[in-house]
């Protein structure tokens, strides 16, 4: 049976008037099955058709002059929803996210996607982690996820930190070591024999003078040692004593 295909993904922007004059400059995506990333994606800048306000580029370093030409959203609307398919979309403050799409799609002549489409793991880790930082940095530290390949904001390398993201705070440690639901996953099992009891009991390994030497030295200690209360009920039982 096939897993549960989801679609994480990311958009970088003009800034933040979705329905206004802002458009989608960059989308990465990456899907996901059962939560594991399969090495598919779907990434493409695109070309606002507009300039991109300094702040903007210092946040994601991309400029007017590196997207003029890009392809714009129409061109790419098709490719983007037939990677899309009909899987659950995941993003971090996904009505961010949500919003651009779907303006970008209706700009497109596309339908937009309904709300139930998205998961936003920004909901869930406040959730799950009340009044502690959510932000997709703040995450990664948490989970000891790597920062090293992002020194800027981008679309695919946020998609891809956040598909780690969510792979955690769906449990995802204890996925990757094979202790989730038995009942959703079949896991191979190995019958290991039992071993079986001697026919007979080995030798002992020490001398009567070795056990004799030791027994004399417990009993220098003292006589309130554990060792003595056991061996004196050993002696009763053999009808030494």
């Amino acid at each position: 049976m096939a897993g549960k295909r989801e679609i994480v993904f990311d958009t970088e922007t003009t800034g933040f008037d979705a329905w206004g004059d802002d458009r989608i400059t960059e989308i990465g995506c990456v899907e996901i099955i059962d939560l594991m990333p399969t090495g598919e994606t779907f990434h493409t800048y695109l070309d606002p058709l507009r300039d991109i306000p300094e702040k903007v580029t210092e946040i994601t370093g991309l400029t007017r002059e590196f997207l003029t030409g890009k392809p714009l959203f129409s061109d790419q609307a098709q490719a983007f929803i037939d990677f899309v398919g009909d899987s659950q979309m995941v993003a971090h403050n996904a009505e961010f996210d949500m919003g651009f799409v779907n303006a970008e799609l209706t700009r497109a002549g596309y339908d937009p996607y309904p709300k139930s489409r998205f998961t936003d793991t920004l909901k869930i880790a406040r959730a799950k982690f009340p009044g502690s930082p959510a932000s997709l940095d703040a995450l990664c530290k948490r989970f000891s996820i790597s920062l090293t390949s992002r020194n800027k904001h981008g679309a695919l390398i946020d998609a891809e930190l956040l598909a780690e993201v969510y792979l955690d705070l769906s449990g995802g440690r204890a996925r990757r070591f094979g202790f989730e639901d038995k009942t959703t996953r079949q896991i191979d099992t190995t019958l290991i024999s039992v071993a079986k009891p001697r026919s007979e009991k080995l030798s002992p390994m020490l001398s009567n003078h070795e056990r004799e030497a030791h027994q004399a030295f417990i009993e220098a200690i003292g006589a309130d040692m554990i060792w003595q209360k056991h061996w004196a009920k050993a002696r009763r039982k053999n009808g030494q004593i």
